[in-house]
């Protein structure tokens, strides 16, 4: 039996299970379901844990060992303002500092944060109820009204920054502080509010930001979270210390550092050597490497993330239909799947992955058709077309060999040239944040990640004329989500979506390619699992 064999069956086997977690957790809505426990991948020939530190203090009264813990990423922030951002390495390291009003457990079901209780007081209103006792990093207390000042952050523009956020909550009218409350207005239903504020709207102290820059605030942390950044090396490395006042109580571990290395056998090195507790995006070829080892394993769940090739529309030759569907011809996208990561992804032919509210089932991915290619190439009166694919270095799981396969492929069309441009991430998504589509690539490979598990909130912000990070402007994909977002019914609510998800893979505004799995790698010395929505949170490992 191959070494292949063996990993992809233990893999499958793993997110096959998981995969129900996702649908559960799709299905949820206000947390009221409780869905089955993920089953925890594991190897069990682990030998004994050799904590490198231990006390037995801890926040909540009870004695817990704890210990000081390393995560290895595939790339660093963008800077320490949890409202300043839209991507993932970034609210990674957040997280760790500033909290949000509700969260999520691993199994994708909303739970408390900040915020005890939550209700819809009437169609376009809800309330939340702030937890007594939370306090800052500094130690002032946590108000209403810092709450109603950070949730304005997020969606006003003039309120300090143009956040790329602004999608993330819905829209928003007015907040109004109370006694221990917080209501929200918006212009309309929104009919998945508390999905929003499980995912989006991490909270910060409205006087220590009024009163710092935006250099300050983004290298220093003052949240609610369970850690504290204690020293900040842009580019390379985080570290923070448990903050013991959390109203969860302190975390088991003591001290985390956060850093990052673009190459995968550089992580899978750190992660055999002992230099790192969780590592993320272990590649196929490396995972007998880790699940063989004395020292760590494999940890895999599926993502709610999904790969594509994204195509300005206003940019020649991607302002043709015909072209964008050509592109999606010319991509064999199986055998991507089959040959660059061996098996380990899924394809998909819309926005929207299988689990989540709006995905259509009658929607397959573009078949791979290099003469059709070829002749909607032709019927654009593009012939002849010279294209750049831009792609990130290491962000995603086998992003450069991914873009370089489906730029080889459009590029062996006989009347297209496709060169590729590798990037670093965090200078291309600058280009992709700024809020001007003139700054964003014609061309390019992305990822997506949906914590939500509904399509309006990969639609909305990739898609819709007003998106934050939109490539599109398309009167009738706004008209979907403009009704979608004022319908209460979900089951109607869905056929909109759907119909939506039908309309977009015509209008192809993307080469769709596939739902990215996630393989981490994690030290035999600690417990932790791997999340859907790609959050790693230290604060729930312990010392096996």
């Amino acid at each position: 039996m191959s070494r292949e064999d063996v990993d992809r069956r233990t893999f499958l086997k793993a997110t096959g299970s998981a995969g129900a977690v996702v649908a559960l957790a799709g299905c949820a809505g206000n947390g009221d379901q409780t869905p089955e426990p993920t089953p925890e991948p594991g190897d069990d020939s682990t030998p004994e844990p050799t904590p490198t530190e231990t006390d037995t203090e801890s926040g909540d009264g009870e004695e817990v060992e704890t210990f000081d813990m390393t995560v290895t990423a595939g790339q660093m922030d963008s800077g320490l303002d949890p409202q300043d951002h839209a991507e993932t390495p970034t609210d990674n390291i957040v997280s760790q500092a500033y909290d949000g009003l509700l969260d999520r457990d691993k199994q994708g079901g909303i739970v408390e944060g900040i915020a005890s209780e939550w209700e819809r007081v009437e169609p376009g209103t809800v309330r939340f109820t702030l937890r007594e006792g939370v306090t800052f990093h500094n130690g002032d207390p946590l108000t209403a009204e810092d709450v109603a000042y950070s949730i304005r952050r997020i969606v006003f523009d003039d309120v300090g920054i143009a956040s790329a956020q602004k999608n993330d909550l819905g829209a928003v009218s007015e907040v109004v502080p109370g006694d221990g409350e917080v209501t929200v207005n918006f212009d309309g239903l929104n009919p998945i509010v508390f999905q929003l504020f499980a995912t989006n709207g991490q909270v910060m102290q409205q006087s220590w930001v009024e009163e710092n820059g935006t250099d300050f605030i983004n290298r220093n942390t003052n949240g609610t979270g369970p850690f504290t950044a204690a020293s900040y090396d842009s580019g390379n490395e985080v570290v923070f210390e448990r903050f013991e006042d959390h109203w969860r109580g302190a975390a088991p571990v003591g001290t985390l550092t956060w850093n990052a290395a673009s190459e995968s056998s550089t992580r899978v090195n750190r992660i055999l050597q002992g230099e790192s507790d969780i590592t993320v995006n272990v590649p196929p070829q490396e995972i007998s490497r880790v699940q063989n080892s004395d020292s760590a394993r494999i940890a895999p769940v599926p993502s709610t993330r999904i790969i594509f090739l994204q195509m300005r529309y206003d940019v020649e030759p991607f302002t043709s239909q015909e072209f964008r569907q050509a592109m999606n011809y010319a991509v064999d996208l199986n055998s991507i799947i089959e040959n660059v990561l061996d098996g380990f992804g899924a394809p998909t032919g819309q926005p929207t992955l299988e689990p989540f509210v709006g995905h259509n089932p009658d929607i397959e991915p573009y078949p791979y058709d290099p003469e059709q290619a070829e002749q909607l190439v032709e019927d654009s009166g593009f012939a002849g077309a010279e294209i750049t694919l831009q792609t990130p270095i290491g962000r995603y799981l086998k992003d450069v060999e991914i873009a370089q396969a489906c730029a080889d492929q459009i590029d062996q069309l006989s009347n297209v040239s496709c060169e590729l441009q590798q990037r670093e991430f965090s200078s291309l998504v600058q280009d992709l944040t700024t809020g001007n589509i003139e700054d964003k690539p014609a061309f390019n490979l992305l990822g997506w990640g949906n914590g939500e598990f509904d399509a309006a909130q990969t639609i909305i912000p990739l898609l819709a004329t007003d998106g934050a990070l939109t490539i599109l402007e398309n009167d009738q994909v706004d008209q979907y989500m403009a009704d979608a977002q004022s319908t209460a019914d979900p089951d109607e609510r869905s056929a909109i979506l759907q119909e939506a998800n039908a309309f977009i893979h015509d209008l192809a505004p993307w080469v769709f390619l596939h739902q990215q799995f996630s393989v981490y790698g994690v030290s035999n010395r600690i417990d932790w699992q791997p999340r859907n929505d790609e959050i790693i949170d230290p604060y729930t490992a312990t010392l096996r």
